[in-house]
């Protein structure tokens, strides 16, 4: 019989390690056992929310460190065509360490997000289609990611918790509503925020 899988529990919103900033990783801290340990906790975590993206600020750790992945199971409410608005594909897991974020372009897109801190809400955010992120793997290893779409979103949206900020601090307030109103009447049908998961 599988052993039942340890969750961390996740920072809501009004917990000051949300706002206070991260620090770096070293590489040998990022090849330590307690990092690792960390991670996999945090893969955990997120899928068990369910969600696309878990930054360590998330779980009480104000570290430059967050976990993503998009399942395939997490686009099977949407349509072929909801999906290529959003251009949004399957992501595998991945590990994003000490980031530097850029935006390519000047192209943006407003979709609605919500946040696993900020739960049972969704605010219209207008983010940068296309980003650039150079940060270290897991390994220590050092990565470029080349990103548009959804992933460009997630990303950003991440590596903002890395920086002391939410989505709402970028959010049309105006739009500000309830999940449960998005997915009802004349929002059904533009509603972004991933039904049954959120960043």
């Amino acid at each position: 019989m599988d052993q039942p899988k340890i969750k961390l529990k996740i920072v809501q919103t009004g917990d000051p390690v949300l706002r206070r900033g991260t620090r770096e990783l070293s590489p040998e801290e990022i090849k330590s056992d307690s990092i690792q340990q960390l991670i996999e906790l945090m893969r955990e975590t997120m899928r068990a929310a369910p969600g696309v993206g878990l930054a360590a600020p998330q779980v009480g750790v104000p570290l430059q460190l967050a976990v993503i992945e998009d399942r395939p199971e997490y686009m099977n409410d949407y349509s072929p065509a909801e999906l290529a608005e959003r251009q949004r594909k399957p992501i595998d897991f991945h590990v994003i360490i000490n980031p530097k974020l850029s935006i390519s372009g000047d192209s943006s897109v407003e979709f609605f997000e919500g946040c696993l801190s900020v739960p049972g809400f969704a605010a219209l955010v207008r983010r940068g289609r296309k980003v650039r992120v150079e940060c270290l793997n897991e390994r220590a290893e050092p990565v470029t990611i080349e990103a548009e779409g959804w992933y460009a979103r997630i990303l950003q949206h991440e590596i903002d918790h890395l920086n002391g900020k939410l989505y709402l601090d970028r959010a049309d307030m105006r739009s500000f509503t309830t999940v449960d109103n998005l997915y009802q009447g004349e929002n059904s049908d533009v509603a972004d925020l991933p039904r049954g998961e959120h960043e």
